[in-house]
């Protein structure tokens, strides 16, 4: 009876160790260095701890070339990263505005080169965006980046340093759009340039989709009808040697991702960048919501 009962405990003890992570290594969640960066990395440490994994965090390393080190030398297990961003600085490759061929192509030679995997891709496609107030929008009549050519001769354009030379700047609204504007002002930061519209000093300027200032101050972030900006969606990088040590990290990471898109991430943003929420609270908030967390 006895052994019954021993061999009884031992089944019972083996079939729980099934349902553990393959490792007690802790999986290292990094990220880059700004508000949007934080708090993915923090709901991807979240739902991993959720899963029983033990999880080390990294967060704000640096810019995309420090988080691609930290991840290829073993610093990190993952990150979460942007197919554009991957194109133009790692692979090097050239941009197109076709997400599925800039997905693959990065996927590939992540793999091919550095054994590292992405994952299936979120709602997020944090590209470039023109934004204008909404009573520009409303008083000529704009849904697209075409609407805005026609009237941008009457239009202040403000931007970064970098957008009267970018191929995709100024030069890019000219060839693809025809759009030139009555007059270029330059800002050094971001939130500087969302002020001054807002201040009616300019009335139009370049950001990021998920940008805070779009949904929180009411602006209109026009559709670029003709396909100027290449896409830059977000997904989970991960190294595959701690995929193969631990593959339910794959559904676990990416149970994330059809719950993400441009605007719910400009609201996240804001919550820290605007209400001065810290990321980790705002992110398990966000999880719990979404029964992602308990």
């Amino acid at each position: 009876m006895k052994l019954s009962i021993l061999s009884a405990i031992a089944a019972a003890v083996m079939a729980a160790a099934t349902f553990k992570p393959a490792t007690a290594e802790p999986i290292k969640v990094g990220s880059k260095n700004f508000t949007e960066q934080y708090i993915l990395a923090e709901m991807y440490a979240a739902l991993l701890e959720k899963a029983g994994f033990q999880v080390e965090r990294k967060i704000n390393l640096g810019g995309t070339m420090i988080a691609q080190q930290a991840l290829t030398t073993g610093a990190i297990d993952l990150y979460p990263e942007y197919t554009g961003t991957a194109l133009s600085a790692v692979v090097k490759g050239t941009m197109s505005t076709d997400p599925d061929k800039v997905y693959n192509e990065v996927k590939d030679f992540y793999t091919k080169q550095f054994n590292l995997t992405w994952l299936k891709p979120t709602g997020i496609n944090n590209g470039y965006v023109i934004v204008v107030r909404q009573e520009t929008a409303d008083a000529d009549k704009l849904k697209t980046l075409s609407d805005l050519a026609k009237v941008s001769g009457t239009l202040v354009f403000g931007g970064g340093a970098e957008f009267p030379d970018r191929a995709d700047g100024l030069p890019g609204l000219k060839r693809v759009y025809s759009a030139e504007f009555k007059e270029f002002k330059q800002f050094a930061k971001l939130g500087l340039r969302y002020d001054a519209l807002a201040q009616k000093d300019i009335d139009v300027v370049n950001g990021a989709a998920t940008d805070w200032q779009i949904g929180a101050k009411g602006l209109v972030a026009l559709d670029d009808d003709k396909g100027l900006f290449p896409p830059y969606y977000l997904a989970p990088v991960v190294r595959q040697q701690a995929l193969d040590a631990n593959p339910k990290m794959k559904d676990v990471l990416e149970s994330l991702g059809s719950h993400l898109d441009n605007a719910t991430m400009r609201v996240l943003n804001a919550k820290v960048e605007n209400d001065h929420e810290e990321p980790k609270d705002v992110a398990e908030a966000f999880l719990k919501e979404k029964g992602l967390l308990p």
